[in-house]
């Protein structure tokens, strides 16, 4: 019963998920989808990482689940960064459900929701999430 009850609000959690978003001073550039301008600022060019960061945090919803020095719902960022490479994994391939789970089956179930969120992403914002995953090993 735990379970379920712990699954539903995962679930409503993400389903509430970018509900009024804001797009003004947004920029929609598909040759360049790191850009961004706010009001009052010129655009800029961010970083793999800083792309990576800002997806962890917002559209992606990483944060719900992982922090990046503990375990909370899922395994922390540095648990997940040191057994991909370890391990040599591709941490891509498991976002858009090409690989199995590797640092905790157990929690595949959980994470299951979130590829719709993954699989929606460019590759350049997978890219962004590896290279965010990465720059936080030990």
């Amino acid at each position: 019963m735990k379970k379920i009850i712990f699954i539903a609000i995962v679930l409503l959690t993400f389903s509430c998920k970018g509900k009024g978003e804001d797009t003004i001073g947004k920029v929609n550039d598909t040759e360049n989808p790191e850009a961004s301008v706010n009001e009052g600022m010129a655009a800029e060019r961010r970083t793999p990482v800083a792309l990576g960061e800002s997806l962890f945090n917002g559209k992606g919803n990483c944060v719900a689940c992982h922090q990046v020095d503990q375990k909370v719902i899922g395994p922390s960022v540095q648990d997940i960064a040191s057994i991909y490479k370890a391990k040599n994994g591709n941490i891509i391939a498991f976002l858009v459900e090409d690989a199995a789970p590797i640092v905790d089956p157990s929690q595949y179930e959980v994470m299951k929701t979130n590829f719709v969120i993954t699989k929606a992403m460019s590759e350049e914002e997978l890219k962004g999430l590896e290279a965010y995953i990465y720059s936080k090993l030990q």
